[in-house]
């Protein structure tokens, strides 16, 4: 298996992991350990619920027809790599790169971007941007706008 996976659904595949995900939905929810019985497969396969959880992602972004990417969080990312995730362009990539926010190796003269680094970041800049939308929403309300 390669590091990095991009995972396309068919047309076919999004009405089937929408109960798909209906299902694991209700076994993420129950106690004790979860099992899934695999069709033409004698037994049963137990499941992290991590791992349950992460299936339940793919499953929900598949029934709303959206591909995703699966890679370790140890993988090296190229440059461009880095860019698409983050939907970028390449000097605001390096910018953050020589600011030291997210980390990167050197291999050669190429940047290897740490995946970890970069999931990190995102959430960083997620909590960031949900903190400016409150502190404008509350200033809206203050004002009297809203």
């Amino acid at each position: 298996m390669s590091d990095i996976a991009t995972l396309v659904p068919e047309s076919a595949d999004t009405e089937l992991a929408a109960s798909a995900l209906r299902g694991l939905d209700a076994a993420l929810d129950a106690e004790g350990p979860v099992r899934l019985r695999l069709a033409g497969q004698v037994g049963e396969l137990e499941v992290p619920r991590s791992a349950l959880a992460a299936l339940a992602q793919v499953l929900d972004s598949f029934a709303h027809g959206e591909g995703v990417t699966v890679l370790p969080s140890q993988a090296a990312l190229t440059t461009q790599q880095a860019v698409d995730a983050l939907h970028v362009s390449r000097p605001f990539l390096i910018g953050l790169l020589d600011a030291g926010q997210i980390e990167y190796r050197t291999v050669g003269t190429h940047r290897r971007v740490k995946a970890a680094s970069l999931v990190r970041y995102l959430r960083e800049d997620d909590k960031r941007r949900h903190a400016a939308a409150d502190a404008l929403t509350a200033e809206t309300r203050e004002l009297g706008f809203a």
